[in-house]
């Protein structure tokens, strides 16, 4: 830092403030208790004892390393954090907090086995700081504007968990009851779908496509081998490709011809995330000779009775979630299904004319969707990016912070109830 405000001191962290180490506690050892656990990515459960002094920063030691969190009462830090309270330093603990974050610890990685935040570089670190009162004025400025930043920012999240909900009406309505605003119904005495338009019928996926099987990754062949691209379970997501990691292996030619992707196979997972499970992706050829692994299912639609692009959104669907949720073989953070259970999925089919007008509005109208989740998503960005200079900007004092502001915020000396050092 070049410029130190009158009155600061710029000093090396490790002058100021000391990291305690958390202390070991694995989950089956904690008791119900009143106080928080503290993991180096936030809560992770509570305990009848805590190890910190009152109010306590945690910082993520491993994992997620250098994330600041921040608790208000005793707690117990486990030991892939370190934790500061009031026994490892003099400064106010909610300014340190603001400064610490100011740091971007989260950018110091040298501990190159696990992801780390090794203490003597964090303490190599040089922060400036002010007298204890002002850094009292700049915790209660920066805890009100902040927490104003903050619910702007969950009151924008919660409206794209709205609009996801809107997605989900859209689809559902538009792959089970077609575009008709009140169409005629029947009945089916099918338990997953009990009546769908008159004009539709219901038929399971294997009536009306081939399930393709992949190929196992690690297996020696004999003879003449060939290389070829080869998804995995992590290329394809939930909902959309991730190609910028994908494996080369070498098959003879005939394994190759076998298991070969083609345009307008849906790929669905064998097993991952339960919400994701089943959820169908249109593969258009991305790559070349593409194969893929034996935990990937490549649905071939005949074309001529279902398209992948009304499949895939019929797997996003409500009514698809809900079948391979019920059907789902659980574990105990993951599911997984099986080839019979996919080519049983109850397909409530219209003409393929119909088809194509229902993808077609689908596109459409979800094109609009994803636009405005993406202008509330750069909203938050930007909410975020002031945050962040905001911290920045008081904790080296780039803005002094007087009692008139605090007044303006509403923090100003009759609302102010921190302990003086």
């Amino acid at each position: 830092m070049n410029h130190c405000p009158a009155g600061w001191e710029s000093e090396r962290l490790k002058d100021r403030v000391r990291f305690a180490y958390g202390d070991s506690l694995a989950a089956e050892d904690r008791n119900d208790g009143e106080f928080k656990v503290f993991g180096s990515n936030g809560i992770v459960g509570t305990h009848d004892r805590a190890i910190t002094n009152g109010r306590t920063i945690i910082i993520g030691r491993k994992g997620s390393f250098g994330k600041i969190a921040w608790c208000d009462e005793p707690c117990f830090p486990i030991d892939t954090t370190y934790f500061v309270d009031s026994t490892q330093s003099k400064e106010d603990l909610r300014w340190l907090f603001y400064a610490l974050e100011s740091l971007h610890l989260d950018g110091l990685n040298f501990d190159s086995a696990v992801p780390g935040l090794s203490r003597e570089v964090a303490y190599s670190m040089r922060l400036v700081f002010p007298r204890t009162p002002e850094q009292q004025r700049i915790a209660a400025y920066l805890d009100a504007s902040c927490a104003a930043i903050d619910a702007a920012v969950s009151a924008k999240r919660r409206q794209i968990e709205a609009l996801d909900g809107v997605r989900k009406d859209i689809i559902q309505k538009a792959v089970t009851r077609g575009l008709e605003k009140h169409p005629a119904l029947k009945k089916t005495g099918n338990v997953w779908m009990n009546e769908l338009p008159v004009t539709w019928e219901l038929v399971s996926l294997k009536r009306v496509s081939e399930i393709q099987g992949g190929l196992t990754l690690g297996k020696v062949y004999e003879g003449p081998l060939i290389e070829r691209p080869y998804l995995r379970v992590a290329n394809v997501q939930d909902g959309h490709l991730n190609l910028q990691d994908v494996t080369i292996i070498e098959v003879p030619e005939e394994v190759a011809h076998r298991v070969e992707l083609r345009p307008g196979d849906v790929l669905m997972t064998e097993g991952g995330d339960l919400d994701k499970l089943g959820r169908g992706t249109v593969w258009s050829g991305e790559i070349q000779d593409c194969l893929h692994q034996n935990h990937i299912f490549a649905i071939r639609c005949f074309t001529h009775k279902l398209m992948p692009a009304f499949l895939a959104y019929l797997t996003a669907s409500r009514y698809g979630r809900d079948y391979f949720e019920a059907t789902g073989k659980r574990t105990t953070n993951l599911a997984s299904t099986n080839s019979t259970k996919v080519g049983l999925l109850p397909i409530p089919r219209p003409s393929i004319e119909e088809q194509r007008a229902i993808c077609q509005y689908l596109d459409e109208k979800l094109y609009h969707v994803a636009q405005i989740v993406n202008g509330i998503e750069s909203q938050i960005a930007t909410l975020n990016s002031y945050r962040k200079s905001l911290i920045h900007e008081c904790v080296t004092g780039q803005r002094r912070i007087t009692e008139a502001d605090l007044v303006r915020v509403g923090r100003g000396k009759s609302t102010l109830t921190r302990p003086s050092r």
